[in-house]
């Protein structure tokens, strides 16, 4: 390294020049070497005096350089420092790039791997060794993984590929660049490819960061390597590196060691699809995708500290030359099951089986706008199930293959669900309510190998680009199947399978399930269920509500549409769009009770709000039909004494439950409305959500000064903290969002699985869990950590307020209280309440509200247009309070 270069090191920010290194290592192309620019932490934690763990090898990619890894470089170091495991970080500039010499020559895939080699070797690298990898880095440190076993004890990736295939087009910004007259000028002549690719970051880099990485790169001589990197892409089987690169991918495919897979989905270059195809090859591997990061995620999101966290938690199983599984995996089979004991596991599918033979009515839809009610036999939906199950399996849909299911609550929908569990197929359910946006975002996510839609949802799989084989639910013309890519439609499917033998079923603990949330606390999250999860908290259903073959249900509520056949009782779809649960009105609950015979109704919270309204459109014959229901249910969210009254009065002989549970535990507590007003004059905050239901458990972990958990979970009663919970439904995890399922299960009880909610609340004397709002919700005064809905009830008791939100704003430790309300007339625009309704709010509320705000309609989730977006409101009241303008939040 030449003094100017040496200059333009010193005082790179982030950049610790202590770990700054040259080194010459022997070539076979060059008869004095190559100098090698790398950083190295060695000599650092020699000073420290600590013993080494391992070494992280870090390579960077195209156009980048060591740079990329300074974070990783100072956090080993300040953990080391800290007691915690040290472990060397060398992270090199490949030959060509960076401030490695310039050697002239065409660098292929292959003699980068060699390089890498030759470079350890001379270093005299011994086990145990990460590997490292980003873009081209992550396929060159994948090489150097696949030829060094006896040293390799794990590999980490971001962002990059092993496999592009065929018939595929290479990403648009790599087809540009490598045009014959664009490669050269993009690439070498000017720094195009590098300012595009700085650009990259989300949010944008700051210019001092973005001149960091140009300093090695300032003359078109200096830029040669970058252009050899682009021009190196195998777009093709006849490209010279084709070959080394399947090599490497069918090699990846055989490490048996612990993998972390780290990932910006919002990369325009590297993925999901490539993120789908490294976790096929490396099912042991961890995968976190970080929404909304893009190509340049070690600028993007905090991967060092992941990948530290990583080292720590499978650090028993980091040891050089044994080929072990991780201690997790994407879809986190490795869980333990709940039994061992076989006998304990019926399948979903075992009670259609056993009415196989049955003409009676097992599903109703009447949900169409306007058609008749559609009544489908046991009979006929076991065999729509066995036929489209084998067809499936025909066509090549094999266990453990995505489908992603875009068809509205019905038979049609009912039949694919159990075709796809009945082959080991994993269903992947994220419902419209999640908007186009967000549904996308799923889909996109879990990267189906299948998509299943009707028209309106194979349109925007075609628009929106969402990968899978595309499959109608009915036949389409040949011209529009071409159009939206549909290759196959469900009664061709049927077809096929109706003669043909179905698979073996799938074990107790294969994968089942990933139902996303509702996207009201953030990004919607992929659930992740096995078979024995989802038939536990059908025998759950079962049990707690005396489900039998006559019982009937209407389901109001997606989650719930599904669970009749395999409860084997017949259920309806009412009348409604099941997107927008506010469309459900009392005579259609009515007439769907009056077709089934049901004895039991489930509805979502926003649901009942609109049933109740439309109370006086009930005929006599509506309200007998009412009349017959014994058992009533409304869950997705707290439903207070008033609101469950209201529906109890519909229905005047059932017994109304309110259950807690999220889509992660559909069902932990329940309680009766004479639960509710059992403990209506109690002096506890929140709302009581009963106590756990049988082989439940809930703790509490108590929130310390700042509002954040302690992290010692217990029973004690009276103790504001984060609700915790375990079940044998709860579900093994979240779908490639490894440090979220990290952060749920942090400092809970090691005996089962636990889930922490996000929820805060309570456990009274008497066990029952009182909920007291979301743990982002809670705001942190001068006298300590307080949870809003206790509050936010107390206002609620004004005269003239409909909802309420309570809100801090402000610095945390200081923040102010401020009360933001819908009035039962509503109002025409937001604004600071009148001076009486001020009042009479601060009379109700114990608390100093710095400000009571009217608002025409307090913001709320799609999916249950119940969740309020306290968040969003928080920004909104301190905006509008610090004079900002006095829009809608």
């Amino acid at each position: 390294m030449n003094d100017a270069e040496a200059r333009a090191l010193a005082g790179l920010p982030g950049l610790d020049p202590r770990t700054s290194r040259t080194r010459v290592v022997a070539h076979p192309d060059a008869a004095t070497g190559h100098e090698w620019h790398y950083l190295d932490t060695g000599d650092a934690l020699a000073a420290l005096g600590v013993p080494v763990a391992g070494t992280i090898l870090a390579v960077h990619g195209n156009p980048t350089w060591s740079y990329l890894w300074r974070e990783l470089v100072s956090a080993s170091l300040r953990a080391a420092e800290a007691g915690e495991p040290a472990w060397r970080v060398v992270a090199v500039d490949q030959l060509d790039m960076g401030f490695s010499a310039r050697t002239g020559t065409d660098r292929r895939l292959a003699l980068r791997v060699a390089d890498l080699g030759e470079f350890t070797a001379d270093l005299g690298l011994e086990g145990p060794v990460i590997t490292l990898g980003h873009d081209w880095g992550g396929v060159v440190s994948l090489g150097w993984a696949v030829d060094h076993p006896h040293l390799l004890a794990g590999v980490v990736a971001l962002n990059t590929a092993v496999h592009h295939p065929e018939g595929v087009p290479i990403p648009a910004p790599l087809r540009v660049a490598g045009l014959r007259g664009v490669l050269a000028a993009s690439t070498v002549g000017t720094p195009a490819f590098l300012d595009t690719t700085l650009a990259l970051g989300r949010p944008a880099l700051a210019p001092e960061i973005k001149d960091a990485y140009r300093a090695p790169y300032r003359t078109p001589d200096r830029r040669r390597g970058i252009g050899g990197f682009v021009a190196d892409i195998p777009t093709d089987a006849a490209h010279p590196s084709h070959r080394e690169l399947r090599r490497i991918a069918s090699g990846v495919a055989e490490l048996r060691v612990p993998a972390l897979l780290l990932w910006g989905p919002a990369d325009p270059i590297f993925g999901d699809r490539y993120l789908d195809d490294l976790a096929d090859r490396l099912p042991q591997a961890d995968v976190h995708r970080f929404e909304g990061a893009g190509h340049l995620l070690a600028e993007d999101r905090p991967y060092a500290e992941a990948i530290l966290a990583w080292l720590g938690d499978n650090r028993s199983g980091l040891t050089a030359g044994e080929q072990v599984p991780a201690s997790g995996s994407a879809d986190g089979a490795d869980e333990m099951s709940d039994s061992t004991d076989p006998d304990a596991f019926t399948p979903l599918w075992a009670a259609l089986d056993a009415r196989r033979d049955d003409d009676g009515v097992a599903v109703i839809d009447m949900s169409a706008p306007g058609a008749e009610a559609r009544r489908v036999s046991w009979r006929l939906l076991d065999d729509r199930v066995r036929s489209l199950a084998a067809g499936l399996s025909r066509i090549g849909v094999r266990k453990g293959q995505r489908v992603s299911v875009l068809v509205p609550p019905g038979p049609t929908l009912t039949a694919v669900v159990y075709a796809c569990l009945r082959i080991g197929a994993v269903v992947v359910v994220a419902d419209a309510g999640l908007g186009v946006r967000g549904l996308s975002r799923a889909v996109r996510g879990s990267w189906p190998d299948v998509v299943i839609g009707e028209l309106a949802g194979l349109a925007a799989a075609r628009a929106l680009g969402w990968p899978g084989v595309h499959i109608s639910v009915a036949p389409l013309p040949r011209l529009s199947a071409r159009a939206l890519g549909a290759e196959y439609d469900l009664p061709g499917i049927a077809r096929l399978g109706a003669t043909a033998p179905l698979p073996p079923e799938p074990a107790p603990d294969d994968a089942a399930a990933i139902l996303f949330t509702s996207g009201s606390t953030g990004p919607a999250k992929g659930v992740a269920y096995t078979h024995r999860q989802l038939s536990a908290l059908r025998d759950l259903l079962a049990a707690h509500f005396d489900v039998g073959p006559d019982t009937g249900l209407v389901t109001g509520f997606a989650p719930f549409a599904l669970l009749g056949p395999a409860l084997g009782t017949r259920s309806a779809t009412p009348d409604m769009d099941v997107s927008a649960p506010r469309t459900l009105t009392a005579a259609a609950v009515a007439a769907a009770v009056r077709a089934s015979d049901a004895r039991i109704v489930f509805l979502s919270p926003a649901a009942i709000l609109n049933v109740v309204a439309t109370t006086d459109a009930l005929t006599d014959t509506d309200r007998r039909a009412l009349a017959q229901v014994r058992t009533f249910l409304s869950t997705g969210a707290p439903v207070g004494e008033p609101l469950l009254a209201a529906a109890a009065a519909l229905m005047p002989h059932a017994e109304p439950h309110t259950p807690y549970g999220m889509t992660e535990c559909l069902l932990a507590t329940d309680i009766t409305l004479a639960g509710i007003r059992e403990v209506a004059d109690a002096a506890d905050r929140g709302v009581c959500v009963g106590a756990p239901i049988a082989g439940n458990r809930v703790l509490i972990d108590p929130l310390d000064a700042e509002g954040r958990p302690s992290g010692a979970p217990g029973t004690g009663s009276g103790v504001l903290g984060e609700v915790v919970i375990s079940a044998p439904h709860l579900k093994t995890g979240y779908d490639r969002l490894w440090l979220t399922d990290r952060t749920a299960v942090a400092d809970t009880p090691g005996e089962g699985r636990w889930h922490r909610t996000g929820d805060v609340g309570h456990l009274d004397a008497d066990g029952r869990l009182w909920i007291e709002g979301r743990l982002p919700h809670v705001f942190v005064t001068t006298t300590g950590p307080v949870a809003p809905v206790g509050p936010e009830q107390q206002a609620e008791g004004a005269a003239g307020v409909r909802r309420a939100a309570v809100v801090g704003i402000g610095p945390r430790g200081l923040q102010q209280p401020v009360a933001i309300v819908e009035t039962t007339t509503a109002a025409r625009h937001p604004g600071l309440a009148s001076p009486e309704l001020t009042a009479a709010v601060r009379a109700r509320v114990g608390l100093p509200l710095a400000a009571v705000l009217v608002v025409p309609q307090l913001p709320t989730d799609i999916r249950h247009n119940s969740k309020i977006d306290r968040t969003r409101l928080a920004s909104w009241a301190e905006r509008v309070l610090a004079g900002g303008r006095m829009a809608r939040p």
